[in-house]
């Protein structure tokens, strides 16, 4: 099942069927058996048409975050390792990146506020201050305040790769800033948890032309998600529970970097495909 956070309400699909809810975002997704409790509702409520759901989603949809915070975690995958030691081998700090892959302790990290968090179809912001910026396409968990794994998002942990190579300590700079994160387009809430088989695809397109496109799977992840999501709670509490997105493992070549105007397009069957415009952040605009 999905659910689709709207300016007003939020939209709940099972199957073909569509059901328009009224209930708080932040009461209905913190609890144990979320599933369950949404497949009640959908005996219990009254389905709204196709067609009225689609005219709600193009018209309203809004990022399935509201008073959690948003972590994630790094140098989860192979690749990401590589990468972080490739863009930090001129300040010797890339020991840092391979010690923290074999590590027993995984690596994580604030991220963002809900209100910094850009949804799907919503622009993403790339530093003014940065050579190199890249998309970073992660399987996002959403966890209850009990600890427990409910559901899964799309995520784009937007990064400043030359400002995290110049200097290790520099990571919330480049991780950290307004629209450095996108979530979307839904939470999915499956019966089962998704396999090690469930793809991740990532497309870049600049004018309209692809200059980029990979796909992976979650399998080449080293660490669990049950892992990653007990490593967070140890002496954290969340109130209304916590997204985690949990590393990147499609990374662009080291001469690539996003230009304004790019569209960056995520795929994770079976959650969807969260689509962000680039832009720099303008100079005047101080929220969403």
């Amino acid at each position: 099942m999905k659910l689709f956070k709207l300016q007003q309400g939020i939209i709940l699909q099972a199957g073909s069927s569509f059901y328009l809810l009224d209930d708080p975002w932040d009461e209905l997704i913190n609890r144990s058996g979320l599933y369950d409790h949404l497949a009640i509702l959908t005996k219990q409520k009254q389905a709204i048409t196709e067609a009225e759901a689609g005219h709600l989603l193009d018209t309203s949809l809004l990022p399935p975050v509201s008073r959690q915070e948003v972590w994630a975690a790094g140098v989860t995958y192979l690749r990401s390792r590589e990468a972080r030691m490739e863009e930090s081998a001129d300040s010797g700090a890339a020991d840092l990146y391979d010690k923290v892959y074999a590590a027993e302790r995984p690596e994580l990290f604030f991220k963002s506020l809900a209100h910094r968090v850009a949804g799907h179809g919503q622009q993403v912001y790339i530093r003014k201050d940065s050579t190199w910026s890249v998309p970073e396409p992660e399987l996002t968990l959403y966890i209850n305040s009990a600890g427990e794994i409910q559901g899964y998002t799309v995520g784009n942990d937007m990064s400043s790769r030359s400002i995290e190579g110049e200097n290790a300590l520099y990571l919330p700079q480049a991780k950290i800033y307004e629209r450095s994160a996108a979530l979307g387009p839904c939470l999915l809430v499956p019966q089962q948890p998704l396999t090690t088989a469930t793809p991740i695809r990532m497309s870049i397109k600049r004018n309209g032309i692809e200059v980029y496109v990979d796909e992976t799977n979650i399998g080449r992840m080293k660490r669990t998600f049950t892992e990653l999501a007990q490593y967070l709670y140890r002496e954290c509490d969340f109130s209304y529970g916590c997204y985690l997105m949990t590393g990147t493992c499609l990374v662009p070549p080291n001469d690539f970097t996003l230009n304004e105007g790019d569209v960056v397009s995520i795929t994770i069957d079976p959650v969807g495909t969260l689509v962000n415009n680039v832009i720099y952040k303008p100079s005047n605009q101080h929220q969403l």
